[in-house]
């Protein structure tokens, strides 16, 4: 990737730019404060919200837990030696004690709740996929039946959530529970493991995309992710892990990579109907690869396919399924939920999950990528400020917005009303790759609202459903 010098009068940060992120802040802690005003105006007047919390998913339960001070320990050393170490240490390290603190993290948060509540009879419930688990005896049978049993009030008609997925979710868990990893504690661990994932994934894509300094820059934003309160423990945090992963192969160079990148796109597209709009990631990472762009694309592709047709062939159609989990959806709340609320509260439970640094980073990747594009700098060039060091480049502004193109489809559909929060993990983790644009000296006082973000919300709401 040629990395090309931007003009001084581009490179500059003027007073401005601070006040306009001031400007983006206030803007999204008054979409969060009307969200909360009108869902509890709504939840009194007896609209069918089915969120006491609205836009979040939760009930109010101020509470403090034996993982709050593991939560704040975690957090201190991010903001004190992590975001330092982040721009200095050998990569390999940094990613190992990125993805330790990561996992960390997101262990303080849930045990904020307790053992129990908050990890180990997290996934235990009726409406989760472990319910679903026991009475598995004949996987291709189960395949091949799925589809008959989407819809509700059936005498067989499958739980919640394993109804509202194709069966890639419901084979993760039967396959833990074949191995021996059965129950609610190893569910809850796996889906940690796997979701803190992203904290490699994320910046292994970026670096093979060109952006090696971005990458450093955005790790901590990944670290200390609020959307950790989600991630342990539910199945969209394993998700956002294996779509990251998935993504990160397609970006790197040869030909193994891209086709097992392929096999992993492919899979999530068995863990939850609404991953077609990974397509636009995809699409995005295979456009930034500085080389073998083609063959990449006929890797990743045969892969996807490969897939699909192993799931055809063994009786499950993914068409099929994704009509019936439709009509399932207007089964049950959603049909009571009010679309005029929910698609722009949606939007307040996403800044809760991704942030508050969320607005004033796509800000900042817009307004620089339209200061390259004056400079006539293509998307997959990056460019250096006067000291030499990476500005900008385009992964962290073509990789955000397609994450927000994607989110924002996702949300006018109506098929994703409200519980947001969690839902959205997957495009949560690339919008924060815009951090990347925010100046040095501030992203210490951005993570420490990050941080905060999580700790507020978790401390004040019992997001456990």
């Amino acid at each position: 990737m040629r990395a090309t010098t931007l003009p001084a009068a581009a490179v500059r940060a003027p007073a401005g730019r601070s006040r306009a992120d001031l400007l983006v802040l206030g803007v999204e802690a008054a979409l969060v404060a009307l969200a909360a005003v009108v869902g509890a105006l709504l939840n009194a007047r007896g609209v069918g919200l089915y969120a006491d919390a609205a836009p979040l998913y939760a009930t109010w339960r101020p509470h403090l837990g034996w993982g709050t001070p593991a939560a704040v320990l975690v957090a201190g050393a991010v903001l004190g030696v992590g975001t330092r170490w982040a721009r200095t240490a050998g990569w390999a390290a940094l990613l190992g004690a990125a993805y330790l603190a990561s996992v960390a993290w997101t262990l303080a948060l849930a045990l904020v709740d307790g053992w129990s509540a908050g990890f180990a009879e997290r996934l235990t419930p009726q409406a989760e996929y472990l319910h679903e688990v026991p009475e598995v005896t004949d996987v291709p049978a189960m395949l091949a039946g799925f589809t008959g049993r989407i819809l509700d009030f059936g005498p067989d008609s499958w739980s919640t959530h394993t109804a509202g997925h194709p069966p890639g979710a419901l084979l993760v868990f039967v396959g833990l529970d074949r191995v021996g990893l059965g129950g609610g504690v190893a569910a809850a661990l796996v889906c940690v493991l796997v979701g803190a994932s992203v904290t490699i994934s994320v910046p292994v894509a970026l670096r093979a995309l060109g952006a090696a300094d971005a990458a450093r820059a955005v790790l901590p934003f990944l670290v200390l992710l609020p959307g950790a309160v989600w991630v342990g423990a539910s199945a969209d945090g394993l998700f956002a892990g294996v779509v990251a992963a998935g993504l990160a192969l397609l970006a790197v160079r040869g030909r193994v990579a891209p086709a097992a990148g392929g096999l992993l796109l492919g899979f999530a597209l068995y863990l939850s109907y609404g991953f077609v709009l990974v397509g636009l990631l995809a699409l995005a990472v295979l456009a930034l690869r500085p080389t073998g762009r083609v063959a990449a694309l006929l890797a990743g592709t045969a892969g996807v396919a490969a897939v699909g047709v192993a799931f055809t062939a063994a009786g499950f159609r993914w068409w099929d399924g994704y009509r019936l989990v439709v009509e399932r959806y207007y089964q049950g709340w959603a049909a009571d939920r009010p679309y005029g609320y929910w698609v722009w509260a949606n939007l307040a439970a996403l800044l809760l999950s991704a942030g508050p640094v969320l607005g004033p980073a796509l800000r900042r990747a817009v307004a620089a990528r339209a200061g390259a594009i004056r400079s006539g700098i293509r998307p997959n060039e990056g460019w250096r400020d006067r000291a030499g060091r990476t500005l900008a480049a385009g992964p962290t502004v073509l990789l955000p917005v397609a994450a927000a193109v994607a989110v924002l489809a996702a949300d006018l559909s109506g098929l994703s009303k409200a519980e947001v929060e969690r839902i959205w993990l997957p495009f949560t983790v690339w919008l924060l790759v815009a951090t990347a644009h925010l100046p040095a000296s501030t992203r210490r006082w951005w993570l420490l609202g990050q941080a905060g973000t999580a700790l507020v919300v978790n401390h004040l709401l019992w997001t456990v459903s």
